[in-house]
């Protein structure tokens, strides 16, 4: 059988090129078009994904991999970093000595050190952010050398396509986004948004502290409007909508029925409004996660997947383009407290 080399799949405008000749091959034995989609089908079908849920931790401007994931202790002084490398539950693996309880649970941890950023010419973070949520190098560039503001032609980011393509089982959040933006100088958001997926595969923007009262008045009825009255104007909007098509085909680009059908749900159920609510969990494992806005948020994550949200993702430092060693809660020197 001819066998064109590359993995099978599908671009935005539908199969590729090589797609179309590996086909063409196929029904040299005997296998049509429809047939080879049939069997790709039944095999996608049978790939059962194993994770629920994923909390990305991003530490934007974070410690450098010497002094956490990677100390190289057998590099000269001028190359490794100034804290010790600590063994760790798995054989052959060191981490350094900051990370006492990470070393515990490393038989857990799937650590990636080959990890690097490639650009095209742009050597700026926003660049290596867009590359790193979206997994597609950024292509436009403003004469600044910095990136162009966020497009709806972007590449989604990654939990916008789980979004898309795994949404909760229940009325909740699929995917949300906190304390603040992804952010690089004056470039906000780059990276951080559905793109050409359209604006329902957006995240749920919760830019608060999570260490403060956070309101939640998009998640709650105004106390004026009953929930039977709510229901009563989704029925007249669907109406309205119905009569109007020249309208709504008009505003379909906006994803404005997908905004108010997750509305309508997430407002009804409280599911959503209840997983933000910290005051739920004990004092004693807020003071746990600690009572700081990457603490909180970590614990607020936490909640948010266990009510069903499939993704979330916590950006640290809390202040874009701040200093971190400003930031409260935050060790510069390691200590073995447990």
């Amino acid at each position: 059988m001819l066998s064109i080399p590359g993995r099978p799949g599908r671009t935005c405008d539908g199969y590729s090129r090589r797609e179309l000749l590996r086909v063409g091959a196929a029904s040299l034995v005997g296998l049509s078009l429809p047939q080879v989609l049939q069997l790709q089908a039944k095999a996608a079908a049978s790939i059962k994904p194993k994770a629920k849920s994923i909390i990305l931790l991003f530490l934007q401007g974070g410690p450098s991999h010497i002094d956490i994931w990677d100390p190289k202790p057998e590099a000269p002084t001028n190359i490794r970093g100034e804290f010790k490398a600590i063994k760790t539950k798995v054989n052959g693996i060191q981490v350094s000595e900051t990370m006492p309880m990470l070393a515990d649970q490393m038989d857990k941890v799937t650590l990636i050190r080959s990890m690097s950023y490639t650009p095209a010419g742009l050597f700026n973070h926003t660049a290596a952010i867009y590359q790193m949520m979206t997994g597609w190098a950024p292509d436009k560039v403003s004469p600044s050398g910095q990136l162009e503001p966020p497009s709806p032609r972007d590449f989604p980011h990654m939990g916008c396509h789980i979004s898309h393509m795994r949404p909760p089982e229940g009325p909740m959040l699929p995917f949300v986004e906190m304390p603040r933006p992804l952010q690089e100088s004056n470039v906000i958001g780059k990276g951080g948004a559905a793109g050409f997926l359209g604006k329902a595969f957006d995240p749920y923007r919760l830019y608060q502290d999570p260490n403060k009262d956070v309101k939640l008045d998009d998640l709650t009825l105004r106390p004026e409007v009953s929930p039977e009255r709510l229901k009563d104007r989704v029925e007249l909007l669907k109406g309205i909508n119905g009569s109007m098509k020249d309208l709504e085909k008009a505003v379909s680009s906006y994803a404005l029925n997908e905004y108010y059908e997750k509305a309508y749900d997430l407002v009804l159920s409280g599911k959503a409004r209840d997983a933000f609510d910290l005051s739920k969990e004990p004092d004693k494992v807020r003071d746990r996660y600690g009572r700081t806005t990457f603490g909180q948020g970590a614990l607020l994550a936490r909640r948010l997947v266990e009510a069903g949200t499939r993704f979330v993702q916590l950006n640290w430092p809390s202040v874009a383009n701040g200093n971190p060693e400003s930031i409260p809660g935050i060790r510069t020197r390691p200590t073995s407290d447990r």
